[in-house]
């Protein structure tokens, strides 16, 4: 018997059920559960980038959104959408790993930008918003 491999990703932007690129995740998702992590939004235009710098840091500022457990073989569809193309390459977003803020026991995956490159901040914690 094979057992099927998961991972987490937290998702806060274009991924969301009912938003623009949702498509690129469910075919891989097997469950999700809301959350939050540290970090700070900023608006590009159509989608949002997740900062996680100093900025972010002082101001204790979190991003709302969702951990979903999906099939590992999905990543390779995220790394593609997020132009992630390794640890060390020139990427648009890289991919870390983080745990919840609030539950200490979710962690997993998150695609983010190490400062905001001059884009305007999302004044809410919650993209759809």
């Amino acid at each position: 018997m094979t057992t099927r491999q998961t991972v987490n990703v937290f998702v806060y932007g274009s991924l969301l059920p009912g938003l623009i690129n949702h498509h690129v995740v469910s075919p891989f998702l097997i469950s999700s559960r809301s959350g939050v992590i540290a970090g700070r939004l900023v608006d590009v235009g159509a989608y949002p980038a997740a900062v996680r710098d100093k900025g972010a840091k002082d101001s204790g500022s979190i991003i709302q959104g969702l951990w979903m457990t999906i099939d590992a073989a999905g990543l390779v569809s995220l790394d593609e959408l997020e132009e992630f193309y390794g640890i060390e390459e020139l990427n648009d977003y890289e991919r870390v790993w983080v745990r919840d803020a609030v539950d200490p026991t979710l962690a997993g995956w998150v695609y983010i930008w190490p400062d905001d490159r001059g884009y305007p901040a999302v004044p809410k914690s919650y993209w759809p918003e």
